[in-house]
């Protein structure tokens, strides 16, 4: 798909890449009419537009309409193969540069795991410096452990070459600098709240994190006061950080390397069975210890909260969740939940149909925005009627 409203946005994306111009207000609030978030734009920009212009919130100005808001979930770099790295990395600037154009108050941008690692493990690193160290990572035999073990001692950043090579695969410095001006702008976002009860953040939050920020559990109930909580914490690291070293969160995130190992925190956690996957060798006990976590138990969710997070796709869910995931094959595109209510736990496909405050839930937004075959079939959430938001095309 291809309309003059695409173009125009391709344009104007273009120039913002060129030379980003954002507005330094900090965070907005959601009071627009019409308010969507769309889920991890891991893709091409030609597909996120078309997803845009399909849910028809795109101007002929080239940017939003006047009445939307959008909530960008996270995760904004770091897709397809290596004949794509260069394409991935103009476009994840370019994109992230388009939606910081806008006014705060008319575009939330939730930070994610590779936007926070532009200034976590490859902090430090410019162009040429990564490429180097890339071009290591490309040639390594995964299975030379030797190979390995020489790499993370050249380039203590790295918990594994693999980062190098397929995680982070597409950094620049110019989305450094990007990335590192919008923390200090305070335009990401930890956490925003869509109303009493829906927070949006990336990966979710247990209610261990939230215990650690001083909120009983009353508090972690209202999704203001753990937004607020959360971007406190983030506010407070970014102000205490040199702008040189790996920015942590403490009691949030931890950033990789090789002597910590990969990155943990509510950025980069997904939700497991614990049992399920000791048993099925997909992870141990360790990527449960915490926080910061690799992986959290929802039973360890703050009931009374829904969390609409992105971060995991369907297939992803499924393997991770065993027992607790619906008989279905795993789909790119839908929105899908988990509702945790007493010790029952379930995941499925779709949206649950009431707000339920005595349990604690989970909307999932990735929807495979680079992998899913047809655009439309790809669906953004409305936060309003916590619903897949209308089709105009």
């Amino acid at each position: 798909m291809n309309t003059k409203r695409i173009e125009r946005a391709r344009e104007r994306a273009a120039e913002d890449a060129a030379g980003p111009v954002y507005h330094g207000a900090p965070r907005g609030a959601l009071r627009r009419k019409r308010r969507l978030a769309i889920g991890d734009p891991q893709a091409p920009l030609s597909r996120f537009f078309e997803i845009l212009e399909r849910h028809g919130v795109l101007a002929d100005d080239g940017r939003l309409r006047e009445d939307v808001h959008l909530v960008s979930i996270g995760d904004h770099f770091d897709w397809g193969s290596r004949e794509e790295r260069a394409r991935a990395a103009a476009d994840g600037l370019a994109m992230l540069g388009w939606l910081a154009a806008h006014a705060p108050d008319q575009v939330t941008l939730v930070l994610g795991n590779h936007d926070l690692a532009r200034v976590g493990e490859l902090a430090g690193l410019d162009d040429r410096s990564f490429a180097a160290a890339q071009a290591e990572a490309d040639a390594i035999d995964r299975d030379d452990s030797q190979a390995e073990a020489d790499f993370v001692a050249r380039h203590p950043g790295f918990a594994t070459s693999e980062i190098a090579a397929r995680d982070l695969a597409t950094f620049t410095a110019a989305q450094q600098r990007l990335v590192a001006s919008l923390l200090k702008a305070r335009r990401f976002s930890a956490g925003a709240a869509a109303s009493e009860s829906l927070l949006l953040c990336h990966a979710g939050v247990s209610a261990d994190e939230l215990q650690a920020l001083g909120l009983a559990a009353p508090a972690q109930a209202e999704a203001p006061v753990v937004a607020d909580a959360l971007n406190a914490a983030l506010d407070r690291a970014v102000a205490n950080w040199d702008g040189r070293s790996a920015l942590a969160i403490p009691g949030l995130h931890q950033p990789g390397n090789a002597t910590s190992g990969e990155a943990r925190g509510i950025f980069f956690n997904r939700p497991g069975h614990p049992e399920h996957e000791r048993v099925s060798g997909s992870a141990d006990a360790s990527a449960y210890a915490g926080p910061p976590r690799r992986r959290y138990d929802p039973r360890r969710l703050p009931r009374g909260l829904t969390q609409a997070i992105g971060h995991i796709r369907d297939a992803k869910c499924r393997r991770l969740l065993g027992p607790w995931a619906a008989d279905q094959a795993a789909q790119d595109g839908p929105l899908r939940y988990l509702r945790v209510r007493g010790a029952e736990v379930r995941y499925a496909r779709g949206l649950p149909k009431a707000d339920d405050r005595a349990a604690a839930t989970l909307l999932f937004l990735d929807g495979g925005m680079y992998f899913i075959p047809d655009l439309a079939d790809y669906e953004l959430l409305d936060l309003d009627r916590l619903a897949p938001a209308p089709r105009a095309i």
